[in-house]
């Protein structure tokens, strides 16, 4: 009987393990509240960035097709951020030549002779600055050559300072977090390899033997079953 028991005990160890051991997708939710809390505290911590912009547009003169006015805006709008155009910014703008590179882009359409000239600052009224002082710079340094090339560049509309930050919140933040941790947490459970369940661990002979015992497909231990009889053979 005391073999007995012993050998039972294994049994109920893995039956007790089985019941405390965590789902075997847990990762998922850490991942998502780990994200969430990395995205909160990004937010929150985080110095709020302003954005402005301002426009100006390549007009052709009489002798020059609108095609042509196209193709200059974009050309214009590569030499928005070089070197020579900051340097005619930076006085106006306020701030050295390299931080100015920093925070200023410069963007156009395929479809449009319109260029759009972003400032970024953590001040809104700085932004604005920034935007409008690229903005200038590059009109006059391109209509220095507008008798050359038949377009002009106009300044559409002034960057005025923004009231709201560009940079997201904290609660934008924690829900991109969440969903960025939900996603590699989901990842991760696809990518592991497979865990072996308690019940599918390898027993031992003596574990083996008390399992059968138990199914009632063996005789108990002491016992020996009676041999069958041969049949004879005609």
């Amino acid at each position: 009987m005391a073999d007995t028991a012993d050998q039972k005990k294994p049994a109920a160890r893995r039956r007790r393990a089985r019941l405390l051991s965590p789902p075997a997708w847990w990762p998922l939710p850490a991942a998502a509240l780990l994200g969430l809390a990395a995205g909160g505290a990004y937010g929150v911590l985080k110095a709020p960035e302003y954005a402005a912009t301002s426009y100006v547009v390549a007009v052709p003169d009489d002798t020059t097709e609108p095609a042509t006015a196209l193709g200059f805006a974009q050309a214009y709008a590569r030499i928005a951020t070089s070197s020579s155009t900051l340097a005619y910014a930076q006085p106006r703008a306020g701030v050295s030549a390299r931080e100015l590179r920093t925070h200023v882009r410069a963007e156009t359409s395929p479809e449009s002779p319109m260029i759009a000239i972003t400032g970024t600052s953590a001040s809104a009224a700085e932004s604005a600055d920034i935007a409008n002082a690229v903005a200038d710079a590059l009109t006059l340094s391109s209509n220095q050559a507008a008798k050359n090339t038949g377009v002009q560049l106009l300044l559409f509309n002034q960057a005025v300072a923004p009231t709201d930050p560009a940079s997201p919140s904290a609660p934008v933040s924690g829900a991109v977090g969440l969903c960025a941790g939900g996603l590699l947490g989901g990842l991760w459970l696809l990518a592991r390899p497979a865990r072996r369940r308690p019940e599918e661990e390898p027993q031992s002979a003596p574990e083996q033997a008390a399992a059968v015992e138990e199914l009632g497909q063996v005789p108990a231990q002491g016992e020996h079953a009676e041999p069958k009889e041969k049949e004879p053979v005609r």
